[in-house]
Formats: C-alpha cells, sequence, structure tokens
C-alpha cells in the first residue's frame, strides 16, 4: 500500500490507476494515523486523482477522528467540481449527510471564504490569494492561503449546485445576493447561479429577472441580462425553451440601457427572436462605441427586405475591430442572397487578421459557387488543433466537385 500513498502524495493518476486496478483498496490510509487517500486528492485539489479513487469505490462518507469526512472536506475545500464529484459517487446522499453538507456550504457562504479562513487559523496577517481558472469551462474563482491553510472562494457555487441538486428553491433574491459578492460573469458562483436561475424556466423567474433589469446597480442588471439569456436559451437537456420568442420583451431595456456590457448580454437574449422591433434596435446601435455591441448587431438583423439590413451588415464589415468582422463575416456566410457586393466583402475578409474569420469568408465564397475561392483558400494558411476538423476547411473542395460535376467531369 505504500506504493499507492507515494503515488497519490505524487498526483500520478496513471500509476493510482493501475495500483487500484490490480487491487490497491482505494481506502487506504496516509500512515497508521493519516486520513484516507480521497482526502489528500481533495487537500490537493486534483480532481482526476479524487475521480480515480471514487471509481475504485473510496467511501466519501468515511467518517474521520475530527467529524469531518472526505466530502465534508470537499465543500470545506471551497471546490464546486470536487464536490460534485463526490457527490455523484453517492447517489442517492442519505437525507443525514445531505443536511449536514448543506449546512456545512451555507455556512461558508455565509461567512466568507476570507473571514472562516481567519477564525480557523486565528491568523490576522495578509492573505495570500491567486486566482485558478478552469480551463474546460472557462470558470474562475479565487485561491486564499493563510497559516498553512487554503481554500477556494466557491461556496457559494457549492451551495447553489447542492441546493439544485436536492430540489431546494432558493429565493430569488438569496441567489441574486450571491451571485453580485463575486461580480465577475465567470466567477463560478456568479456562473453556477446563473445556471441554476435560467434552468427554472417559470413564468415567475422571468418576470422577477425581467423586473431585475430596472435596478439602479449595473451590476444587478448584467445578473438579469445573463439569467434572461439562459432562459430563452432554454434546457438543452430536456429541450424545453418557453421563451424562445420573448426576446421582443427586451426591447425598452435595450433601448434605454447604457452599460455597453449589460446591453451586449441584453442583445444576445434578443437576437433568438426574430420580431421587426429587434431588427430596429439592432440598426440603432450600428455606430455604437463598444466593439462588444456592435458585433452582436447582425443576429439582429432578420426581417427587412429593403436593403438596411445588408447595408449595415457591410458597413460592419469593414469595422476597425476584429470581433466585430469575424461576426459580421458569420452573417455575410450565411447570407443567401445573390449580391455582387457580399461576395466582393467576403473575399476582402478572407485577408482578415485573424484566421476563423479567414475560413469563414473563404467558406462563404464556396457556398456562393464563388469561383475566387479557390485562390482565396490559400490565405487560411496551415489551421492549429481548434480548426483542424472543421467542416468548412472542405468546403472549397465540394465547390469544386460540384463544378466537376456540372460540366460532366
Amino acid at each position: 500500500m505504500e506504493a499507492l500513498v507515494e503515488a497519490v502524495r505524487c498526483g500520478d493518476v496513471d500509476e493510482v490507476r493501475a495500483l487500484l486496478a490490480a487491487g490497491a483498496d482505494p481506502d487506504t490510509l496516509d500512515g497508521p494515523d493519516g486520513v484516507p487517500l480521497l482526502c489528500l486528492a481533495v487537500a490537493a485539489y486534483d480532481e482526476p486523482l479524487a475521480e480515480a479513487l471514487l471509481e475504485a469505490g473510496a467511501d466519501p462518507l468515511r467518517r474521520l477522528p475530527d467529524g469531518t469526512t472526505p466530502l465534508l472536506r470537499a465543500v470545506d475545500s471551497g471546490s464546486h467540481v470536487l464536490t460534485e464529484a463526490l457527490v455523484r459517487h453517492r447517489t442517492p446522499l442519505p437525507a443525514p449527510e445531505r443536511a449536514e453538507l448543506l449546512t456545512r456550504a451555507r455556512h461558508w457562504t455565509e461567512a466568507g471564504a476570507q473571514a472562516e479562513l481567519r477564525r480557523r487559523t486565528g491568523r490576522a496577517g495578509p492573505v495570500e490569494r491567486i486566482r485558478v481558472e478552469d480551463g474546460e469551462v472557462g470558470w474562475w474563482c479565487e485561491q486564499l492561503t493563510l497559516g498553512g491553510l487554503t481554500v477556494r472562494d466557491g461556496h457559494g457555487a457549492v451551495l447553489t449546485a447542492m441546493e439544485a441538486r436536492y430540489a431546494v428553491r432558493t429565493p430569488f433574491d438569496e441567489l441574486v445576493a450571491r451571485a453580485v459578492a463575486h461580480p465577475d460573469r465567470d466567477h463560478v458562483v456568479w456562473s453556477e447561479v446563473v445556471f441554476t436561475l435560467g434552468r427554472r424556466l417559470d413564468e415567475e423567474t422571468w418576470e422577477w429577472t425581467r423586473d431585475l433589469l430596472n435596478h439602479p446597480d449595473r451590476l444587478h442588471r448584467l445578473l438579469a441580462a445573463d439569467v434572461l439569456l439562459f432562459l430563452v436559451l432554454g434546457d438543452f437537456v430536456t429541450g424545453r425553451d418557453p421563451f424562445w420568442d420573448r426576446g421582443r420583451d427586451l426591447v425598452p431595456w435595450a433601448e434605454q440601457e447604457e452599460d455597453p456590457e449589460v446591453l451586449a448580454v441584453i442583445l444576445q437574449a434578443m437576437t433568438h427572436d426574430h420580431a421587426p422591433e429587434i431588427e430596429a434596435v439592432g440598426l440603432s446601435y450600428l455606430t455604437h462605441p463598444d466593439p462588444r455591441v456592435r458585433a452582436l448587431v447582425p443576429d439582429t438583423l432578420w426581417q427587412s427586405d429593403d436593403g438596411r439590413s445588408l447595408t449595415a451588415v457591410l458597413t460592419l464589415a469593414r469595422d476597425p475591430d476584429p470581433g466585430v468582422r469575424q461576426a459580421t463575416c458569420h452573417w455575410l456566410a450565411h447570407h443567401r442572397g445573390r449580391e455582387p457586393e457580399v461576395g466582393d466583402a467576403l473575399v476582402a475578409l478572407t485577408h482578415d487578421e485573424r484566421q476563423w474569420t479567414r475560413v469563414c469568408a473563404v467558406s462563404g465564397l464556396a457556398v456562393r459557387d464563388d469561383p475566387r475561392c479557390v485562390e482565396a483558400e490559400h490565405r487560411i494558411g496551415p489551421v492549429g488543433e481548434d480548426l483542424r476538423d472543421d467542416e468548412r476547411l472542405f468546403d472549397v473542395w465540394r465547390y469544386q466537385q460540384r463544378r466537376k460535376a456540372a460540366e460532366g467531369g
């Protein structure tokens, strides 16, 4: 068993899996009076290592001499991902352990990570802080260390996720307060609150969230816009999207919102509706000073047949911001009108600084059967892993096959 302990301490997940497959005990202790190895994985914030031990049968509810369990230690750690992993491997979670988990997560959330860290260590000195990002989903949290104890400030996300898992309908205002305490759309607590409210898909949540757009504080309005976006998108698991065509309800707020970040999210939520008034709002922001707003204008343009939409998009195709040009290129590549100026705009975009835009522009030309796509394809350049399997890279070849077929070749 010493080999397993050493492999866990080193974080060698491949070796750990091999030893477990060979019969090592996943509940091995770290020394005669030590803690289970699962606790070491939790303390190291090593999710793959924890998963390997759990899959082999490690018990997340094993009671330790100090009264904790590996699951409670995961809650203490502030790691949303680790807590979820341990809970998944004990489903259903017995009612007493469930109540204990929720109580612990609530305590940390209400006390605050820094205050609780100071209380537990008895230290008053400076707290070491680092930003920790989840590369897979893009969330981040702050890791705090004081007096040899390290925690992350994701306890609000842990509590929110566990309440939703166990059908606890947390009051709307309480969830809002949790999110705005971490004022960043990518913070794990903010993201989990948005995800939780966005899955409720009921009229009450829609009304409360829409009313929050009237709040004088921009953070509250930003949160409202974020939740409304999720409500409009619906639940991809169940296929329910009762608010898909309610983007038009947000027009009054889109017309008056002055904060560019809030406005951009409101516009994004509106683009899934096809009402003509949404197009009018989009056109009104054609020259907005913030590129995040201008980049969303093309997606609002659905209805008019008087040429205004195309004229606006062609203007944006020459925008100085690469993000705006990228969004505009996507619109143009999917435009099926035969206007020659569309092809000319796409040709110009094949010279863009962003490879994604060049790929999109070449694809748009090929789909339009524009022979200029063949020469423009060379401007794409070598593609990396992120684009290597992109189907658009084959559109020029498909165009050439269509030409051969048409010519009887």
